[in-house]
């Protein structure tokens, strides 16, 4: 069960390691989109931005719909909240890094208030 949800988490992370990807998902976090509506801001063939989308479905990000010839996209939000419990874990790291650094700005902020004042 391990190994089947670190795949899925790196099907994940790699989906989103393009940032051609992040705009689509970006762009579809405002709602359904068809495959030319979302390739209108790209410099980019159809094909291309079809196999953006492919790499996204097959990591459980999107889901393509049909209603008749309409084929709209929908980003779906289960894997990246899968991410972000992921990273969750690591949060007590980064906020004692930032604790630590702030202190440091203070000392560093003291330091030159003295040095004014005197």
């Amino acid at each position: 069960m391990i190994m089947e949800s670190d795949d899925k988490l790196s099907q994940t992370f790699a989906a989103l390691a393009n940032s051609t990807r992040r705009a689509i998902l970006a762009r579809l976090s405002k709602g359904e989109a068809t495959v030319n509506e979302l390739a209108e801001p790209f410099k980019m063939s159809l094909p291309a931005i079809s196999k953006h989308i492919k790499v996204l479905e097959n990591a459980g990000l999107i889901t393509q719909g049909q209603k008749a010839q309409y084929r709209p996209c929908t980003i779906d939000a289960a894997p990246l909240k899968e991410v972000s419990a992921w990273a969750e874990q690591y949060r007590h790291i980064w906020e004692a890094r930032f604790d630590r650094m702030e202190s440091y700005i203070k000392q560093l902020n003291n330091k030159e208030q003295e040095q004014n004042n005197e």
